[in-house]
């Protein structure tokens, strides 16, 4: 039975994964910031990240810590530097605590990193463990720095690190993009994306739990990166489909031209958000079946109406 220490434990990602922990017959310990109504389990620990004594503490008897915790993207963010502002959690805090496990013993640093890392849009090549990094933005950017210091400081010792970067991460209770546009197929109006010809890798919320939690045991893991997703691509228009029949809404697509939609979006501001929704981000995900012999507990398709569904009822529908 493998200790591990989850960071990031109230958030979407890290509920799941503690929760497959649990599962999976290992003794799991959280380190929050504030101490939530708990998981069955699961043994919380609240606190200031950046109190030595907490860490310490917390730290205690793990085998395995998997840093989920971060400053995620913002969509209106008041941070005066941005950048900075990134930094300071995703990077800084980052090592200040795998410092604090190579103090304790820690045997091995699974390090939630993100494919923003290698860009935000593939055109003719998908991404894999051997692109170059191309971050786009600040936190895109904090992450890469990230990674790249815990490499130097875990170099050489004996705690093992593994890097995971993952592309969107889709479920029923899904924040951020993801939910919003949930929200639009389940209002059922008709859409203009029926020229839309992309091709989005993503991984399931359940698949990347799973992965997260091969990662901790496996001993082919140790001091690998790999680019984990569903393992199959679908577009835009296929999405919206799938998710439209989850929440039992039949979906509209229109097609309206990419290039008009770009020329409007650019209008009202919102062509960045329209590239995101309408570009391609592809990622070759064998590495993680190669190397650990990993298979995603569920379907892209099924996994999409299964997150529909789960939205549908979470508005009492």
């Amino acid at each position: 039975m493998n200790k591990v220490l989850v960071t990031g434990a109230n958030g979407f990602i890290g509920q799941a994964v503690c929760a497959r922990l649990v599962h999976g017959g290992h003794s799991v310990r959280a380190l929050v910031r504030s101490k939530p109504s708990g998981l069955a389990g699961v043994e919380y620990v609240a606190g200031d990240f950046g109190d030595p004594s907490l860490l310490e503490m917390a730290l205690k008897n793990i085998d395995c810590v998997i840093h989920l915790a971060a400053r995620a993207h913002q969509l209106n963010d008041v941070a005066k530097d941005p950048l900075a502002a990134f930094r300071a959690v995703n990077r800084d805090a980052t090592i200040n605590l795998a410092r604090a496990c190579l103090a304790s013993g820690v045997k091995r640093f699974v390090f939630i990193s993100s494919i923003g890392v290698n860009g935000a849009q593939t055109f003719d090549t998908p991404f894999n463990e051997s692109s170059p990094a191309a971050p786009h933005a600040p936190y895109a950017v904090s992450k890469l720095e990230a990674e790249e210091q815990l490499t130097v400081l875990v170099g050489g010792t004996d705690m093992e690190l593994v890097i995971i970067r993952p592309p969107l991460v889709y479920a029923g209770n899904a924040p951020g993009n993801f939910r919003r546009l949930l929200k639009l197929v389940s209002m059922g109006i008709p859409l203009p994306f029926g020229c839309v010809r992309n091709k989005r890798s993503m991984v399931s919320l359940n698949n990347l739990a799973d992965f997260i939690g091969v990662c901790v045991v496996h001993p082919k893991a140790a001091h690998e990166l790999f680019l984990i997703s569903d393992g199959k691509d679908l577009s835009l228009p296929d999405i919206l489909l799938r998710l439209g029949d989850g929440v039992l809404k039949k979906q509209k697509l229109l097609p309206v031209p990419v290039g008009f939609m770009m020329l409007a979006a650019g209008f009202f501001g919102k062509k960045a958000m329209l590239q995101q929704l309408c570009g391609s981000l592809v990622i070759d995900s064998s590495k993680s079946r190669r190397v650990l012999d990993w298979k995603a507990p569920e379907d892209t398709e099924t996994a999409l109406i299964k997150s529909g569904e789960s939205y549908r009822k979470s508005l009492g529908l």
